[in-house]
């Protein structure tokens, strides 16, 4: 039997969650094998810049971050429950990536 491996990478971690609850839900409706979602550590991007462009007055920086959410969900390959997959409605703020294996 072939497995699946789903990778699902976004900024926003309650629609990354809601994508993995509507994944678990369709494995457990057809009733194939799934191990996840599991949670891979946040890359954290930090941007600091000054805020005074000249290099004039106090010495000010703002300061950004962004977050990135990753999950990973192994599942069997069936082709019913690959149907039912691509049927999902993903966000545009979250990733997901498919990769059969045997």
């Amino acid at each position: 039997m072939q497995r699946a491996r789903i990778k699902l990478s976004s900024t926003d971690h309650r629609e990354l969650d809601e994508v993995c609850r509507q994944i678990k839900e369709i494995a457990e409706k057809t009733g194939v094998d799934i191990s996840g979602p599991i949670p891979l550590p946040t890359k954290k991007l930090k941007v600091v810049t000054r805020k005074s462009p000249d290099g004039e007055g106090s010495s000010t920086f703002d300061r950004w971050t962004m977050k990135i959410h990753k999950r990973l969900i192994d599942i069997e390959a069936d082709e019913r429950t690959m149907k039912r997959i691509m049927k999902i409605r993903i966000p545009d703020s979250v990733q997901i990536e498919i990769e059969l294996r045997s």
